[in-house]
């Protein structure tokens, strides 16, 4: 943070801070900014622990608890549409700290519930505040990262929603077992468990607008608001040596007009819109078509289904939480070496592989009292495959679609083209969720060789159109190769 009155540094001391100190000062810049990814992560799966005593509290069909689940997802979807143009609006920070509020007020709510109605009504409120991180921290990180770090800063944003994911499920876990009688019982503090389930995030939430007021606006959004001065402070921070000047410059041509973005911006001769946000928007989809949100969301219902007790089902999900957490740190360490299409295209391989293998295993389990029961060979093969599925998004879409849409669009339209890609990546989490209940209802192993086949279309739309972003600057992606990628 800048102090106030302080004037902008001159050249000399912009380059008299060394390259590791601007580096570690972006670092912690971006892992700021990545808190909302934990909340995003850590209120999207803290339901998953009290899904079966939602059913059992309000009397819910499998399709209204779908729909209770994933309503969330419809708030996301707004949160993140709006959430770009207001960022252009107000700043990317004001936004991170209205995401933090309404973090609170939805978890309160979630917390007091009386019934599905009003349960649903709190986690459209919390999905607004997820929608908006989604967009507001990956376009943060983006803008203040340089170049040879902004893959491994940006990875930061899904480690941060996988250590959300991982707190989450080891939340619902340890306040289960404390409990009398798991999520249905009593709390020892009393209430109802699966209630300070909810009322956990509220202790993030509020860590999360705390330290977003101890960061400084992003120099893109300054340099468009024509704040100069603190633009070149917050420059001369995270570049080190670099020609601040120079970057300024680069960032005003890029941006090339002073008028605010809207969505006709984006416009373009491929079915309406450009090519380039287009390849966004099926990132996005496909990320979320491979199923991978049926794990954090149902995992806990899916395994006692499976014939798991309570206990060894929350553990279980607890295990994929931590094979996620560990993946992620291998994005981050291959992400700028090897580059973005290589890992999504061995990604989409390894998921479409082990998802196979899991909807052959549910396909031929017998099914007993309406769920299907894994003997003691599909049993283990189903959890290694869950477990291999997992690392195979952790380690490469997970994060690497949320590198790529805060680095794929150009300076001018970022965060609007960010805002319509994040939307309908949360437009296609609802129907996965939505739609799961009732499809594994009727067959486990459709559910999955569904997911099955939008891997392997997920593979050939890498190789076919997504182009590669690694090293590049963000300046220079208005030439940025699309709709055929270039390696």
């Amino acid at each position: 943070m800048t102090t106030p009155g302080s004037g902008p540094p001159t050249a000399a001391q912009g380059s008299s801070e060394g390259p590791s100190h601007s580096a570690a000062t972006a670092a912690l810049l971006a892992g700021a900014a990545a808190l909302g990814g934990f909340l995003f992560g850590y209120d999207s799966s803290v339901i998953n622990g009290t899904v079966d005593a939602l059913k059992d509290q309000f009397h819910l069909s499998s399709f209204v608890v779908g729909f209770v689940v994933s309503s969330a997802l419809l708030g996301c979807a707004a949160g993140a549409w709006f959430a770009g143009p207001l960022g252009d609006r107000i700043g990317r920070v004001r936004v991170m700290l209205i995401a933090a509020t309404l973090f609170v007020i939805s978890s309160l709510g979630s917390a007091f519930a009386f019934n599905a109605v009003d349960l649903t009504f709190w986690r459209v409120v919390g999905g607004l505040a997820i929608g908006a991180a989604s967009v507001i921290a990956p376009a943060y990180i983006a803008e203040i990262a340089p170049a040879e770090l902004r893959g491994r800063l940006g990875s930061l944003q899904q480690m941060a929603i996988v250590l959300g994911i991982f707190a989450a499920l080891v939340v619902d876990y340890v306040i289960a077992r404390v409990s009398d009688g798991g999520a249905t019982g009593t709390f020892p503090w009393g209430g109802s468990a699966w209630r300070w389930m909810f009322a956990s995030a509220i202790v993030p939430a509020v860590m999360y607008g705390v330290i977003a007021t101890t960061i400084p606006e992003s120099p893109r959004y300054l340099v468009k608001k024509h704040d100069m001065a603190r633009a070149r402070q917050v420059l001369a921070r995270v570049m080190g040596r670099g020609d601040v000047d120079t970057k300024i410059s680069e960032i005003v041509r890029s941006i090339a007009a002073d008028r605010p973005v809207h969505l006709r911006d984006l416009r373009g001769s491929r079915l309406g819109l450009l090519s380039i946000v287009w390849v966004g928007i099926l990132l996005s989809v496909f990320q979320q078509f491979v199923g991978i949100n049926v794990i954090f969301y149902y995992s806990s219902s899916l395994w006692q289904a499976a014939g798991m007790s309570e206990d060894d089902a929350m553990l279980t999900s607890v295990i994929n939480s931590v094979v996620n957490v560990v993946s992620t740190l291998v994005a981050i360490a291959l992400v700028d070496r090897v580059g973005r299409r290589p890992l999504l295209l061995s990604g989409a391989f390894g998921m479409a592989v082990t998802l196979a293998i899991l909807t052959f295993c549910f396909a031929t389990a017998p099914v007993v009292d309406g769920d299907p029961h894994l003997g003691d060979v599909a049993g283990p093969v189903a959890l290694v495959a869950a477990n291999v599925y997992v690392f195979s998004f952790a380690a490469t879409w997970g994060p690497v679609v949320w590198v790529m849409l805060g680095e794929m669009f150009n300076n001018f339209i970022r965060a609007s083209a960010l805002a319509v890609a994040a939307a309908a990546q949360w437009i296609a989490n609802w129907i996965i969720t939505t739609t799961f209940p009732g499809i594994s209802g009727f067959s486990l192993g459709l559910a999955y060789g569904l997911y099955t086949l939008f891997s392997v279309l997920a593979f050939f739309f890498v190789i076919r159109a997504v182009p590669e972003t690694k090293g590049r600057e963000l300046e220079d992606m208005d030439r940025l190769a699309a709709p055929r990628a270039r390696a």
